[in-house]
């Protein structure tokens, strides 16, 4: 399985395992994994439709480039997909530059929902969701994802409207689980992308900043 994989500038540090989007690890994913790690930690990004009969074809210039990453993600296997996203969480927290530092997930749209599901699994040490689409299918999970948590969305989300993730908030926060949950004004899905298409650079900016003071309170 091809990862990505970026050090930090001491070479060691907590792990993260970066969860791709519908567009494969795109230049946006291994640019955010060139900013965790600079930030101080050791992150994989698996590239999750290796397992397809032929790469999927992925222009960001293209009109149809949404239609191409939602063809793409139909082809996945999820239940393979989440198994290589706890594999690959395996290897990063064996390995010598993270041996004895904690490790999370973090994942954007699709891997939003793919690192929660494989966080049941692997039990990670702190989980990042960036508006997860497929959470409201995978709130049954909620009691196996037992580290602390983030989720990130915007209010103006066209796929996951603002009752569907208050319906997914309740079910994550039962039983009292630290649940961290930020929602931005104005920003629909896939903010954080730099793509036309989805950015929203204020919502963006500030989701940034949240993520990286969660990770520096729950990765040591």
């Amino acid at each position: 399985m091809p990862v990505v994989r970026c050090l930090p500038p001491g070479g060691t540090g907590p792990g993260l395992v970066v969860v791709q989007e519908i567009f494969g690890v795109s230049d946006y994913v291994r640019q955010r994994c060139e900013d965790l790690a600079g930030a101080g930690y050791v992150v994989y990004a698996p590239e999750l439709y290796w397992r397809l009969p032929e790469a999927p074809q992925l222009n960001e210039e293209s009109e149809e480039y949404v239609q191409q990453g939602m063809a793409a993600a139909a082809q996945l296997d999820v239940e393979l997909a989440i198994e290589d996203v706890c594999d690959t969480f395996a290897a990063l927290r064996n390995s010598p530059e993270v041996q004895g530092s904690s490790a999370g997930l973090l994942g954007y749209c699709m891997g939003g929902g793919l690192a929660f599901a494989a966080a049941a699994r692997c039990h990670p040490d702190a989980l990042v969701s960036y508006y997860g689409s497929a959470l409201p299918r995978l709130t049954d999970l909620a009691p196996q994802v037992t580290c602390p948590q983030l989720h990130i969305w915007g209010d103006a989300d066209a796929f996951i409207d603002s009752a569907t993730q208050a319906e997914v908030r309740q079910a994550i926060e039962a039983g009292g689980r630290s649940v961290t949950w930020l929602t931005y004004e104005g920003a629909n899905h896939a903010f954080d992308n730099p793509h036309p298409l989805f950015h929203h650079a204020e919502a963006s900016a500030q989701a940034w900043e949240a993520t990286l003071d969660f990770l520096a309170t729950h990765l040591s």
